[in-house]
């Protein structure tokens, strides 16, 4: 099991850059995908992006490409999001998720964390 704990989230303005870590709990980290998805107020869960277990292989939403990127540290037993050029539409709680599969989706994804709310301003 994966316990996950985001952090790092806050306030900015438009064109601002801000990187959440997401910590994970347990020996078996390098194991796991890891993503991140966020859910804006009034609106559905959506994908952000995500990672192999190995660092090798990443995926972006379209809205966010180019402007995020996602890392990850395994001997930190951390993953990271690296959001630049934010924009006001990027306002929401960002989540982080781990899954023994390639997540792409919310039924991917197994273990989430508690979010991280990330406001930006115009």
């Amino acid at each position: 099991q994966v316990q996950l704990v985001e952090s790092g989230g806050g306030l900015g303005q438009a064109g601002d850059s801000l990187r959440p870590p997401c910590a994970a709990s347990g020996r078996t980290f390098s194991s796991y995908s890891m993503a991140w998805f966020r859910q804006a107020s009034g609106k559905e869960r959506e994908f952000v992006a995500s990672i192999s277990w190995r660092g090798l292989t990443t995926y972006y939403a379209d809205s966010v490409k180019g402007r995020f990127t996602i890392s990850r540290d395994n001997n930190k037993n951390t993953v990271y999001l690296q959001m630049n050029s934010l924009k006001p539409e990027d306002t929401a709680v960002y989540y982080c998720a781990a899954s023994l599969v390639v997540v792409r989706t919310i039924s991917d994804a197994k273990y989430w964390g508690q979010g991280t709310q990330v406001t930006v301003s115009s």
